[in-house]
């Protein structure tokens, strides 16, 4: 088998188990009735159904998988197999497009997750081009850039697949959304404000076979930062879910032509903690490769992420301080370039705790 380079070699406590605990409770939501306009109280009771099927998945699990979502299953097609004629490609093809610090759109392949480098490759793009984004990640910046992506030149038809198959995505982020806002008692289109100018992007992921699968991860473990993620997986398998009633691993079975969704920090934040984004990661198989495309749903870079104010009253007051997305991002994204000396920043950075001094209404971070 030969000998694995350190880089990819996660600690100890961190390296996945050979087997496979599945993932048994992690619901599967049925969306057929969002794509009914029928008006009867049928309909409306099956949709109040949906809202707190949504709402207990978010509650229980942070994560679910849904069916019947209306996404077309050709253009799904069509970009899983684009992806596949991507990395097929021989490297120094690859890398005409690759990404850098200061360009952080286009083709990587050694990114680094909690300081440990991934066994993947991966295309990253957005889904709205170019995006407005802070110049740099340093805390005082206050200059604007904008970022743009790198198309390959082959496959030829690659820009025009993912730019179709980003417009279905925003489709189905925004029906989730609206979803989670329900369950929430919120308006349906709490949420729409936010993504207005939005950050979101997509990336193709290809994890080639590993030969050491009890050392290394596919990704490692992590929770999305944004508003919510929608992952396509091929059959391989691979994503497992840390259990929020054990802490234990779990993997989650690809269900044909469905999408997994999780609930992102953003989403956490807004609803003050009565959902929560979950640690997840990616095993690696040792004989398949495997690909996913995951989405993610990420508001203007001028937003300030806070709980919402019609959730947080004097018997539930606000769990987080205040913060803008876009430093919260250029600050996650140096770890993505480089090795670092801690770990990067967390929404539980900015989680409050009231003082024994009530009088004087101060905060402090927990860290």
């Amino acid at each position: 088998m030969g000998e694995v380079d350190p880089a990819f070699v996660q600690e100890l406590e961190h390296r996945p188990k050979l087997g496979i605990i599945a993932a048994e409770g992690i619901p599967i939501i049925d969306l057929s009735t969002l794509s009914s306009s029928d008006a009867t109280p049928d309909h409306s009771q099956a949709l109040e159904g949906l809202v707190k099927q949504v709402g207990n998945a978010c509650r229980d699990w942070g994560f679910f998988q849904v069916i019947n979502h209306g996404v077309s299953l050709e253009k799904r097609e069509k970009i899983f197999n684009a992806s596949k004629k991507f990395f097929a490609q021989p490297l120094e093809e690859k890398n005409k497009i690759r990404r850098d610090d200061k360009g952080a759109l286009g083709y990587y392949d050694t990114e680094h997750t909690k300081n440990v480098r991934d066994w993947k490759e991966v295309f990253d793009f957005t889904a709205h081009n170019p995006i407005i984004i802070p110049a740099s990640y340093k805390p005082d910046e206050k200059e604007l850039t904008k970022l743009g992506n790198q198309w390959p030149e082959h496959p030829p038809d690659l820009r025009e697949i993912c730019e179709d198959y980003a417009k279905e995505m925003e489709r189905l982020a925004f029906k989730l959304m609206e979803l989670i806002a329900l369950s929430l008692g919120l308006r349906p289109d709490r949420f729409h404000g936010f993504f207005k100018d939005q950050t979101s992007a997509i990336r193709l992921n290809h994890y080639p076979p590993c030969p050491f699968p009890h050392l290394a991860l596919g990704v490692g473990r992590h929770k999305d930062p944004g508003g919510l993620t929608i992952l396509a997986q091929d059959d391989v398998g691979g994503l497992e879910v840390k259990r929020k009633s054990d802490g234990e691993w779990t993997w989650v079975k690809p269900t044909p032509n469905s999408y997994t969704i999780n609930v992102g920090d953003i989403s956490q934040v807004w609803s003050n903690d009565a959902y929560e984004s979950v640690e997840h990661r990616v095993k690696v198989n040792p004989e398949k490769e495997r690909f996913s495309i995951p989405y993610f749903f990420n508001p203007a870079h001028y937003t300030i992420v806070k709980p919402l104010e019609e959730i947080v009253n004097e018997q539930n007051p606000a769990k987080f301080r205040p913060y803008n997305w876009a430093d919260f991002m250029a600050n996650r994204k140096r770890s993505n370039f480089q090795k670092l000396d801690v770990e990067n920043l967390q929404i539980s950075h900015y989680r409050t705790s009231k003082l024994a001094d009530k009088s004087e209404g101060a905060l402090s971070i927990n860290n």
